[in-house]
């Protein structure tokens, strides 16, 4: 086993949840940004975050909604880390900091390191987030930021191992990759993805 962080988003049941815990995810997240297929209300992710042991990072996902409401919402789903992935700029971060929160940036834009917004981690998402569709990791489009960062968009269990090989990712983040159809999780794609991420 590799110390490679590994993050499954976008849940919605208690089944999933409990796949991905025993299959051996670091952190599991849930989507609040408006509009996804995999978008769950606080109570929901309250009741599926409760089933998360602490060692197992629960995250809020955003996109572009107020600070209030990011807010809010964090503190009555009870996730430990607020993932933000949207144009929010620094004073997002610097206002959602608290103590034993984790603070996630995602961005499809080329950045130099880990922490220039006061993020926690860093998550490279692919040019269309959501689309599916990959990075072309081996060109010179791609360079690996520093610090600690998550590889996202377009993997799945069969291309997971040449992306973290070619870019020297420290984690990797999947949602659409572990599906059977849009916004619907497999239980055997989400092992074989943790499993093929390892090896």
């Amino acid at each position: 086993m590799s110390d490679l962080f590994v993050k499954i988003c976008g849940l919605k049941t208690a089944h999933d949840v409990d796949v991905a815990v025993e299959a051996g995810a670091d952190a599991v997240g849930f989507v609040f940004a408006p509009g996804s297929p995999r978008t769950v209300d606080a109570v929901t992710a309250r009741e599926l975050a409760a089933r998360v042991p602490a060692g197992v990072l629960t995250v809020g996902v955003f996109r572009g909604q107020p600070l209030d409401e990011v807010r809010q919402l964090t503190e009555e789903s009870g996730v430990r880390a607020v993932q933000l992935h949207g144009d929010e700029g620094p004073e997002y971060y610097e206002a959602l900091r608290a103590e034993g929160r984790t603070l996630l940036r995602a961005t499809a834009e080329r950045v130099e390191r880990c922490g220039e917004y006061g993020e926690d981690l860093l998550l490279i998402d692919a040019p269309d987030p959501g689309s599916g569709k990959p990075w072309n990791w081996g060109s010179e489009e791609f360079s690996a930021p520093e610090g600690r960062w998550l590889l996202a968009g377009g993997l799945n269990p069969g291309n997971v191992r040449e992306a973290v090989q070619t870019t020297g990712a420290w984690g990797v983040d999947v949602s659409s990759g572990v599906e059977r159809e849009r916004g619907v999780k497999s239980p055997d794609l989400i092992r074989a993805f943790i499993e093929a991420a390892r090896r």
